[in-house]
């Protein structure tokens, strides 16, 4: 049950599915929302530039039906009229059809934003094949589409229906008008019967958006698997990254122990833990723990010291404390300043006995390390 479970797409889409359905040019559409858009948009412009039309069709209008006899005689001429006449025409609907391809350009990007997706431009046989075609006709979503359709042409037929009834008083007026008057309210007329026409497509975009959006998403869904295998490939394969972080220790390891030589004095507990510190009086407030370590680490730090003249000091507690209070390349804490000073004084002065000869340094022991710093002292 639990396998069955993981199997059901169960799970709204991750922000890596939708990129890669985008990718794929799969966006939410919506036919409604377009055809309304566009629609309203045409009817909309004929309405605002009703008078300017109204002119421009009436010049039209004139001058086709005035010409010089020549003309009809002369195919030469007539073609040429014909010409200017159609330039005439398209002139004067060019702002309409501007306005319509911003609308036609605006209603996908509404809902799916804007998408250059190369991979939908390809072929893709699977759409050519007449079987599957004929099963998405037959398919839930070709029903819905069937329902949407019957519904848009009965609420679109019985809203132009009442809109002619209402005014079919006024359009048989019409004919009687004078043909600059007629023309002028035939235009209006038709352009508010048309917007009230129009409107009713907006009650069917307002349905469809959302049920399309939901039917975008229901698609992308994804099963239990597939958003951890997704979850996996984001982090990476975890073999991968472990050697990762194995080689940046790795390398972290090699520039501490390149700076064990380096030090002044190296700590130790003497066999757990060992600690190595700096200090330049003209560039450092305090001294510095250049390298740290326990168990074999601090074994290679003690072979290192050795191995480079760094003398070793034996003092359990303050290595303990070291250890967990400080941090590589950063100053030891006030509280440790003093137990740390007589050991940089205890180094001073063994540098001095080497070069010079004499009596060798005391080995300062009891250093002072505040109660609750070493780790490993006795409790209570």
């Amino acid at each position: 049950m639990a396998e069955d479970s993981d199997l059901e797409k169960t799970e709204p889409p991750s922000s890596r599915r939708l990129e890669q359905a985008r990718e794929e040019g799969q966006v939410p559409q919506s036919r409604e929302l377009s055809t309304f858009l566009v629609t309203m948009t045409g009817v909309v412009s004929l309405w605002m530039l009703s008078d300017w039309l109204a002119e421009h069709m009436l010049t039209l209008v004139r001058n086709g039906f005035t010409f010089e006899r020549a003309v009809a005689f002369d195919h030469v001429l007539m073609l040429d009229a014909l010409r200017n006449q159609l330039g005439s025409a398209l002139f004067m609907l060019t702002p309409v059809f501007v306005a319509l391809l911003i609308a036609a350009v605006a209603a996908p990007v509404l809902l799916g934003g804007l998408v250059f997706a190369p991979k939908a431009l390809g072929l893709n046989f699977g759409r050519m094949n007449p079987i599957q075609g004929i099963a998405r006709m037959f398919s839930i979503h070709g029903l819905a589409e069937m329902v949407k359709a019957i519904l848009k042409s009965l609420l679109v037929g019985g809203v132009a229906a009442a809109v002619l009834w209402a005014n079919m008083d006024h359009l048989f007026d019409l004919m009687v008008e004078p043909l600059e008057v007629g023309m002028a309210d035939f235009s209006d007329t038709i352009a508010f019967a048309a917007l009230l026409i129009v409107s009713s497509l907006g009650l069917l975009a307002l349905m469809d958006v959302p049920f399309q959006l939901w039917q975008y998403h229901s698609k992308l869904r994804m099963t239990k698997e597939e958003v951890k295998r997704e979850s996996k490939e984001q982090e990476g394969d975890p073999q991968i990254k472990g050697r990762i972080r194995a080689m940046q220790r790795e390398m972290a390891r090699r520039r501490m122990m390149a700076q064990v030589p380096k030090a002044d004095v190296v700590v130790t507990n003497p066999t757990h833990f060992s600690v190595a510190l700096k200090y330049d009086a003209d560039r450092m407030g305090a001294p510095v723990v250049v390298a740290k370590g326990r168990g074999e680490t601090a074994l290679k730090i003690r072979e290192i010291a050795r191995e480079s003249d760094v003398p070793l000091l034996e003092a359990p507690p303050l290595a303990r404390a070291l250890y967990a209070h400080c941090e590589l390349e950063q100053s030891i804490p006030a509280a440790l300043y003093t137990a740390v000073a007589e050991v940089m004084a205890y180094v001073y002065q063994l540098d001095a006995w080497l070069s010079g000869g004499g009596l060798p340094p005391q080995v300062p022991t009891h250093l002072p390390v505040p109660e609750g710093m070493d780790p490993g002292a006795p409790q209570g």
